[in-house]
């Protein structure tokens, strides 16, 4: 009663001041407008784009999805990137083998480290000008080839702007990313694991068959699923290196959009949109598969 009569003559308590929005906030708001233009928006107009027909809203963009060059162009374009992605899985994860428990010196390990981050980001226009001069019928490897040893890569059914050259072009970009991705996942296998298997008897090759694989097994298909991706929505490398004739769907979808024989945008949009759905599927997987890795990393 005391407490309460001097809370009286002092008069009420004073309120709490209001919440006020923290500083800190205003520091993702660039992020949230880079998002907001660069991806909300071009998925708006992709996804009204494909809707309409003849100024309609209409799915006839989708049925036509089965007509044409399209369903081909999307099974060359899934060909291609599962190529590339499982073998550029493989070879860059024993590649990342070597450099990290190889044994190899210090400086080996950094130069090929620091290759694959240049690497795995030199894509585009730049590196199928470099396939051309190197591995083009005028190229310099096949020049050299040709007047030093007399054969010639062109007399078989070797084509730079085929299939296979593609797939060739993309593994100099795919491998360095597998590097990259996975050998902080192989360099955190714990020496105690290997010792634990060594005193239960087991040889190296039944340590890395029961133990060493089923961890890194996540972070392989997980950073292989990443690569399918890479490969999947890659134009400018294929444009430039086939001049737009090869049959892949992100060639197609330019066709659509602004060729002039094959000039149909509301196609083109919902080709767009049958890309965006597989990469959506893509990268859950690759979420699912990288959180299980960790898992596994973290225990």
């Amino acid at each position: 009663m005391a407490d309460t009569a001097a809370i009286g003559e002092r008069g009420a308590l004073p309120a709490r001041p209001a919440r006020r929005l923290s500083l800190s906030l205003l520091g993702v708001l660039p992020f949230f407008a880079f998002a907001f233009i660069f991806m909300v928006l071009p998925t708006t107009y992709l996804v009204v784009g494909s809707l309409l027909k003849d100024d309609q809203l209409s799915l006839q963009n989708y049925v036509d999805l089965n007509t044409g060059i399209i369903p081909s162009a999307f099974l060359t374009s899934i060909e291609i990137s599962l190529v590339t992605a499982v073998m550029g899985g493989l070879l860059g994860f024993l590649l990342a083998y070597v450099i990290i428990l190889g044994g190899l010196p210090r400086f080996l390990r950094t130069a090929v480290l620091t290759f694959s981050g240049v690497a795995s980001n030199f894509a585009g226009v730049p590196l199928a000008i470099a396939f051309i001069l190197t591995l083009g019928q005028l190229g310099i490897v096949t020049v050299f080839m040709r007047d030093t040893f007399g054969f010639n890569l062109y007399d078989g059914d070797f084509k730079l702007t085929g299939k296979f050259g593609l797939e060739l072009v993309y593994l100099y970009f795919q491998i360095p990313l597998m590097v990259l991705i996975i050998a902080p996942a192989i360099d955190g296998l714990k020496k105690e694991w290997r010792e634990a298997a060594e005193n239960m008897g087991a040889t190296p090759a039944v340590y890395w068959r029961r133990v060493a694989l089923p961890i890194l097994m996540p972070s392989i298909l997980g950073t292989m699923v990443l690569l399918f991706g890479n490969a999947f929505g890659a134009q400018a490398t294929a444009y430039q290196l086939t001049g737009g004739t090869l049959n892949i769907i992100t060639l197609v979808i330019s066709s659509q959009i602004r060729g002039d024989v094959l000039h149909n945008p509301g196609l083109g949009f919902a080709a767009a949109m049958g890309m965006v759905a597989i990469m959506a599927v893509s990268i859950t997987l690759y979420t699912v598969l990288q959180r299980r890795a960790e898992k596994w990393l973290r225990s």
